[in-house]
């Protein structure tokens, strides 16, 4: 069982040793970000607004839509002005993920700006988030990008060895991917999540996308029901400078990872981060300050960030090209999917304002 004790203290030393660093730095970013009270809320508006680009025919786009999760984060429906006359809310029949679906027949403007309103709070291990039997048992599948056998399933035995505890495994495993991945700041966007290819290869660079996913794969493949989080960040963050973003938010997708304890429900984990705070911190992992932050990051997450949903390897509605996760807008045009990590070829932004009462 969680000893809340524990994650509790942690993720309070973590706060102290990430501020330490920020002064010690000469940043002001500790000063600024002064303590939050416990539990407090914190609401945010966050727009996204595309434009595609000029070109025949029709068009189709997706938006991944925030979503109401347990305790700690509060989505509003999402308001819009477009130039489409065809926008529904869709799920994805897999994972319950909301999509935005805007489509456009012909040559005509094509643009939209959502807004969406959106309040959270830091979750810690207070914050349960239970689980149908259904929903485990999804999230324990296999997946064309996330498989749990071959050698995922043989990694992961390696890792857990005799450890039976499901928590124990789980810490097993997260500290193996901590210690064996490395952030690779040369990855487009924030990685594709292809655990086999990962595996198979022995190169263990990658941006969130990747490192959580094989956490996500390697738990599952150990009998731990895990799943991605993908989101974005909406504000300056309280451990360390690396670890937030507000304003301009258009390139701060981050993707996350829970897995699940029957006495605790959903745990909330983060080693990609990890992986950030050394790789842009410039800081060893025996650092004190990382070490504080490792130990919050299994059991926390600090809410400066948002998510969007849990799937992976889906089919967009209306769509036929299977998508390894929806963080990011995706459209389609005649001239086929548009990249959505090339800002010439589709023009999107997206900010977050913080609201104060």
């Amino acid at each position: 069982m969680i000893n809340r004790r524990r994650f509790l203290e942690n993720a309070a030393a973590a706060g102290l040793a990430a501020a330490w660093i920020s002064r010690s730095s000469g940043a002001a970013h500790a000063a600024e970000n002064l303590a939050k009270p416990e539990g407090s809320w914190r609401t945010f508006d966050v727009t996204t607004s595309v434009k595609l680009q000029e070109v025949e025919g029709p068009a189709q786009l997706w938006l991944p839509i925030i979503q109401s999760a347990g305790d700690y984060q509060k989505a509003d429906q999402p308001r819009w002005v477009s130039s489409s006359e065809s926008i529904a809310i869709e799920e994805d029949p897999a994972s319950g993920a909301s999509i935005l679906h805007a489509t456009w027949p012909g040559d005509k403007d094509r643009s939209i700006e959502v807004v969406q309103r959106v309040s959270t709070r830091d979750r810690g291990p207070a914050n349960r988030v239970p689980a149908s039997q259904d929903e485990l048992q999804r999230e324990l599948r296999s997946t064309p990008s996330m498989p749990t056998d071959g050698i995922v399933q043989t990694t992961a035995m390696h890792i857990v060895g005799n450890r039976t505890e499901p928590e124990d495994r789980a810490r097993a495993i997260y500290d193996w991917v901590i210690d064996n991945t490395f952030r690779d700041a040369n990855v487009a966007g924030c990685g594709v999540g292809n655990v086999k290819d990962m595996l198979e290869s022995g190169y263990f660079g990658g941006k969130c996308a990747d490192i959580s996913s094989l956490f996500v794969a390697l738990a599952r493949a150990a009998g731990l029901p895990a799943r991605d989080v993908f989101g974005i960040r909406v504000a300056d963050s309280d451990d360390f400078k690396s670890l937030g973003r507000s304003g301009d938010i258009t390139k701060a997708q981050h993707c996350r990872a829970e897995f699940y304890l029957e006495s605790e429900g959903w745990v909330a984990v983060d080693p990609a981060d990890v992986r950030k705070v050394v790789l842009e911190e410039k800081l060893p992992l025996e650092n004190a300050a990382v070490e504080a932050f490792r130990r919050k990051a299994f059991g926390n997450w600090e809410m400066n960030w948002v998510s969007y949903n849990s799937a992976r390897d889906l089919v967009l509605p209306g769509g036929s090209e299977r998508q390894g996760f929806l963080m990011y807008p995706a459209a389609v045009t005649s001239r086929g999917e548009v990249d959505c990590l090339s800002p010439k070829t589709f023009a999107y932004s997206i900010t977050s304002k913080e609201v104060v009462a």
